[in-house]
C-alpha cells in the first residue's frame, strides 16, 4: 500500500491524507508508477509515435481503453508553453485527414479534393525557429485573421526574418515583421535563406506518424497528438527528455 502523508493544516481537528502523486496525471491510478514510466518512455523514444494499441500489446496489461487513456493523459502533460520564437522563423499551414472521397457522405466537408480548403481535412498552422523550437496549433481555418493572430502570439517582433509561402493569409504580415516569401507555384523552394523546408519537415513527421502509427486521428483529439510531436521535436537534443516529460506530469 502506498505511503500517504497527513496534512494537519487543513482544518482544526481535521486531517487530510494525500499521496506523493496527488495533483499529477498519476493521481487515483491503479497502475504502478514503473508501468506509467515505461509507457512515457515508449512514447518519447518512438520518433513517429506509438499507438495505444501498440502500447497495450507491448505492456500486456489492462485493456486497450486503459492504454488509450494513459496515452492521452501523458499527451496532456506534454503540452508546453513556448516562448516567442526569434531569429529566422518559418510559418506554414497544412491539412491533416483522410481523402474526402473516402469518407462517409455527411463528413466530407463539402469537398472532394485531396487537401486544402474544401477537402474536409483539419487545418494546422505552425511556426519554427531555425535550429530552435516549433509551435503548432490546430485551427478552425487558414484565413488571414486566424493566421495573423497565431503569428503575433508565437513569433517575436524582433525576428530577423519571417519566411512563408505565397498564401494570401500571410500578406498582412509585412506590416509588423521582416517578411519574405517563396512561391511554390513558380517552382521556388529556396531563395538564399528564404524557405519553409524546416516547418515542412515537421509536418512530414506528423503525417507519417499518423499514417504509419495511428492510422486515424479525430479532429477532437488531434491537438493532443500535435502536442506530442511538438514536445519530441523541441526536446530532440535534450539528453533528459524523460525528466522534462515527468516534470509536466
Amino acid at each position: 500500500m502506498a505511503f500517504k502523508w497527513e496534512c494537519m493544516d487543513c482544518g482544526e481537528g481535521i486531517s487530510y491524507r494525500f499521496s506523493h502523486i496527488a495533483g499529477t496525471i498519476f493521481e487515483n491510478t491503479n497502475k504502478p508508477l514503473r508501468e506509467w514510466y515505461r509507457v512515457i518512455h515508449l512514447m518519447l523514444v518512438s520518433k513517429k509515435g506509438m499507438s495505444a494499441l501498440q502500447i497495450y500489446r507491448y505492456m500486456g496489461f489492462g485493456s486497450y481503453k486503459t492504454a488509450w487513456e494513459m496515452c492521452h493523459k501523458v499527451r496532456v502533460a506534454l503540452m508546453q508553453d513556448i516562448d516567442k520564437l526569434g531569429g529566422i522563423v518559418e510559418v506554414d499551414e497544412t491539412f491533416v485527414g483522410g481523402l474526402a472521397k473516402n469518407r462517409h457522405w455527411d463528413k466530407r466537408g463539402g469537398g472532394g479534393g485531396t487537401g486544402g480548403i474544401g477537402s474536409g481535412k483539419t487545418p494546422i498552422v505552425g511556426a519554427v525557429s531555425r535550429k530552435g523550437n516549433v509551435v503548432a496549433r490546430v485551427v478552425a481555418n487558414v484565413q488571414a485573421a486566424t493566421l495573423n493572430a497565431f503569428v503575433r502570439e508565437t513569433v517575436s517582433h524582433k525576428v530577423s526574418l519571417l519566411c512563408t509561402d505565397q498564401w494570401a493569409g500571410y500578406r498582412n504580415l509585412d506590416k509588423d515583421f521582416p517578411h519574405a516569401t517563396v512561391d511554390h507555384a513558380k517552382g521556388q523552394y529556396v531563395i538564399g535563406a528564404i524557405h519553409t523546408n524546416t516547418i515542412e519537415g515537421f509536418w512530414s513527421l506528423i503525417k507519417r506518424g499518423i499514417m504509419g502509427s495511428y492510422h486515424k486521428v479525430s479532429r477532437k483529439y488531434l491537438p493532443l497528438y500535435v502536442a506530442e510531436f511538438q514536445f519530441r521535436y523541441n526536446n530532440r537534443t535534450n539528453p533528459d527528455i524523460f525528466g522534462a516529460a515527468i516534470g509536466g506530469c
